[in-house]
């Protein structure tokens, strides 16, 4: 079959990015540089519209195009969607749990309370999203970019991330509560009130974030690389978490 490429994967990168202060890596742990994320490289086939009618549980849909359509409230849970581009749908109270989303682009969502609890996302671009209350707690996600737009809440707690880019985004109170992210960077983004309490991070980029406010798991940056400017911004919080009192 044909295939026309979306024209928004970047390729995947081989080379390692710019090290962080005095040269060292993730969480200091030698003289090598961070390991930059994956990314992934999505060439659509030619798609057939979707044929109308609810997602369903379980469902199979290769090579389908969802387009402008109410998604609202159905039931999608356990399905596959595969080399599929779902553009402009509303996802309010979407029930995807344990779907598996695999080479696929995904173009302004909008919706609150979207249910991806347990789902995989392998080789998937997210572009300009509105989304609220989105649960991914559980899921796995690898070789995925999330581009442009804003997530309030985003529920990652206990998630699996690898080779996850967001990128120009806007994400308010973001919960990494006993997630494991590797090779995962934040370029251009403002991260709102972070949770990372109990996580675990592995080559985290966070110099690129253009705000950075941690509500929670300061000590667990560990694995993470951060700017100079950004350790001043942090430097109360660091305070407290360590015990510091800073008098005069």
């Amino acid at each position: 079959m044909a295939r026309t490429s979306t024209g928004v994967g970047g390729g995947a990168r081989s080379g390692a990015a710019p090290g962080g202060p005095g040269g060292r890596g993730a969480g200091g742990r030698g003289a090598g540089v961070v390991k930059g994320a994956r990314r992934p490289e999505v060439r659509l086939p030619v798609l057939e519209p979707f044929a109308g009618g609810e997602l369903e549980p379980d469902g199979d849909y290769d090579g389908v195009e969802f387009r402008e359509l109410d998604l609202a409230e159905q039931d999608g849970g356990g399905a596959r969607f595969m080399d599929c581009a779902v553009t402009g749908c509303a996802l309010d109270g979407t029930r995807l749990r344990k779907a598996r989303v695999l080479d696929s682009v995904l173009t302004g969502l909008r919706g609150v309370g979207t249910d991806l609890a347990e789902a995989t996302l392998r080789d998937v671009e997210v572009l300009d999203a509105r989304l609220g209350g989105v649960q991914l707690y559980g899921a796995v996600l690898e070789r995925v970019v999330v581009r442009g737009g804003k997530i309030d809440y985003l529920n990652l707690r206990q998630a699996r991330l690898r080779d996850v880019v967001f990128e120009g985004c806007v994400l308010v109170e973001p919960d990494f509560g006993g997630a494991r992210l590797e090779r995962v960077e934040f370029v251009d983004c403002a991260l709102r009130s972070v949770d990372f309490t109990a996580a675990t991070l592995s080559d985290v980029d966070l110099r690129g974030a253009v705000e950075l406010g941690i509500a929670g798991g300061v000590g667990r940056l560990s694995g993470a690389v951060i700017s100079a400017a950004q350790l001043l911004d942090l430097a109360p919080v660091l305070a407290g978490e360590l015990g510091i009192r800073v008098e005069g």
